[in-house]
């Protein structure tokens, strides 16, 4: 894949491996720290999704007109800032529950920002027949860093304390932007003359394309729903198992690291699957079958089965979306033209993470109502009929707009 790719892609898995070692730090500062309670604490959560969306919106635009590779610096360098600022603060005595919202706030935005940049610069890095195995070997890391993370980070968490994997963090950051202003090399110029001035249909330039675009349409509503079905179950069925069911962190932690390697595999299969059966084909099995499993959530019971039972539905989940992640990723890049990838990226990830926080609120109402067992019951039984959305009849645009339509 070259040098270039290398450095791109070591500065992804630095960036990836940091927040993953930090996994779920900002809640225990706000617990133990803060001493914030639980509205509070799920307040956090939602506001860094759906406010940091809302704050990237105007930022996919301002990407486009500009050079990938600065931008992409900056926001490693903005994440870095604001993560930094609280063991600062925390150090002085200064930290506040707000500073914690600001924070997720300006960490989402820049995310979101970042992902933009960083696949329109993909997608001039990598030829068009490599996407696949590009995007195979970052799904890889990120499920790597999902596995490995979360464990070295809570044993680390107790030894030193979330403030100190907060700083860990936010130095992979420092680390990320080293790494990608290494690659050298140069860059093409952004196609518009005056890239300073933002136009007001920008703003809404990537939903069009997304909208009149018959499959991408069919795959953001199938990602979206999927992705924010699947997260609304994620906190109750925390509950459930840890507060209903008994079981204890470690065990709740190993039932979700293990089936992390299902995304390796999944990842790993990919380029095999793509090469037998076609990127569309592909798509259209990967997305039915990774929505058939969380139902079986919905049966946990205590003890060494209940266990087993989550487990093995969440290595078939891993193992599924990752295969559909990897080439979705590939498809995506190839199908928009390279003028308007960083506005269209950014209105995937603006229209995916708004889904989610709203579902996530929404399904905590549900479980009040009911319980979260039945709530995650509701979840499950939904995401069965999200494939109607990924029909053959959806998967028939003209070629990509890389003309590779023969890979497809």
């Amino acid at each position: 894949m070259g040098r270039r790719f290398g450095w791109l892609w070591g500065a992804y898995a630095v960036s990836t491996f940091g927040t993953w070692l930090g996994f779920n730090a900002f809640t225990l500062i706000a617990i133990f720290v803060l001493h914030a309670g639980p509205a509070a604490v799920s307040a956090l959560a939602a506001a860094g999704l759906a406010v940091g969306a809302v704050v990237a919106l105007p930022l996919g635009p301002w990407v486009e007109f500009r050079r990938k590779r600065p931008v992409m610096i900056a926001m490693d360098l903005t994440r870095f800032a604001a993560m930094a600022s609280i063991p600062v603060a925390f150090a002085l005595g200064w930290l506040t529950y707000g500073q914690l919202v600001v924070v997720a706030v300006v960490v989402a935005a820049a995310d979101i920002t970042f992902q933009a940049a960083a696949g329109a610069y993909l997608k001039q890095l990598v030829p068009p027949e490599a996407l696949v195995v590009a995007n195979g070997r970052f799904e890889s890391t990120t499920w790597t860093a999902t596995a490995v993370g979360p464990p070295l980070g809570g044993a680390a968490m107790g030894l030193l304390g979330p403030v100190t994997m907060v700083a860990v963090d936010a130095v992979s950051y420092l680390l990320s932007a080293a790494g990608i202003r290494a690659i050298g090399g140069t860059e093409p110029a952004p196609g518009r003359a005056e890239p300073g001035r933002l136009r007001a249909r920008d703003l809404a330039d990537g939903w069009r394309y997304l909208l009149g675009h018959r499959t991408l349409r069919a795959l953001l509503c199938n990602t979206a729903l999927v992705n924010g079905l699947i997260m609304a179950g994620a906190p109750l069925l925390a509950v459930l198992m840890l507060d209903d069911l008994g079981f204890t962190p470690w065990q709740y932690g190993l039932a979700f690291a293990v089936p992390c390697l299902g995304g390796l595999v999944g990842s790993r299969l990919a380029p095999r699957l793509v090469a037998r059966l076609g990127r569309r084909r592909v798509l259209r099995i990967a997305g039915v079958l990774r929505a058939c499993w969380p139902v079986g959530l919905a049966f946990v019971r205590p003890g060494v089965g209940g266990l087993v039972l989550v487990m093995a539905v969440e290595l078939g989940l891993i193992t599924c979306a990752s295969v559909y992640n990897t080439v979705l990723g590939a498809y995506r890049l190839d199908q928009i033209p390279a003028g308007r990838v960083a506005r269209t990226l950014s209105a995937w990830s603006v229209t995916t993470k708004l889904t989610v926080a709203a579902t996530t609120a929404l399904w905590g109402l549900v479980a009040a109502v009911t319980d979260p067992r039945t709530a995650i019951a509701a979840a499950g039984a939904l995401l069965l009929v999200t494939p109607l959305l990924l029909r053959r009849s959806y998967f028939t645009d003209p070629a990509p707009a890389s003309h590779t339509a023969g890979l497809l």
